[in-house]
């Protein structure tokens, strides 16, 4: 890998659950090497309590942690954006603004652990169940060989990590 931190940019719809932990998780696996954001289409306002809570319980930080809107990524100032990845179906379906720099994207899709209803240990154990989707999505992500691959080749790797089944991003 090279000196260079890559901004990568995890979009959601409400940018209160499956954005924030990967936001975390990514921050977290990648320090040193990435840097990422979170965001939302329609932003909740609030981070969800159950992704605070799994967060905090595995040692990530989430006191920068909150629920923003996309907006942000796409004025001047904004960080520059080297990867845009969707988590959410309904984001991914929409019409996202245009990203300075042109960052190279996927879609992602993981269910939403925020719309899990019942107890709160059905909601603790679908947002455990993300958690470890995500981490190992971004786990395959961190180790390509960003040297090795680029354009077309990093593009379709990128793309194969988001159609894992969940089968195999348990794995």
């Amino acid at each position: 890998m090279s000196e260079r931190v890559f901004n990568v940019l995890f979009l959601c719809t409400g940018n209160s659950a499956r954005s924030i932990l990967a936001e975390a998780i990514l921050n977290h696996l990648g320090r040193g090497q990435f840097r990422a954001y979170s965001a939302g289409s329609h932003p909740a306002g609030k981070v969800n309590p159950f992704a605070i809570e799994l967060l905090s319980k595995q040692g990530l930080a989430v006191s920068d942690l909150r629920s923003k809107s996309w907006d942000e990524f796409a004025v001047p100032g904004a960080p520059h954006l080297d990867f845009v990845f969707t988590v959410c179906d309904n984001a991914a379906g929409e019409v996202c603004p245009i990203w300075p720099g042109q960052p190279m994207t996927a879609h992602w899709g993981i269910e939403d652990p925020a719309a899990v209803e019942g107890s709160d240990e059905n909601k603790r154990r679908a947002f455990t169940k993300v958690f470890g989707e995500m981490g190992r999505r971004i786990s395959l992500f961190i180790n390509l060989p960003f040297t090795k691959l680029e354009g077309m080749a990093l593009k379709r790797k990128l793309d194969e990590i988001g159609q894992l089944s969940e089968k195999e991003a348990s794995a």
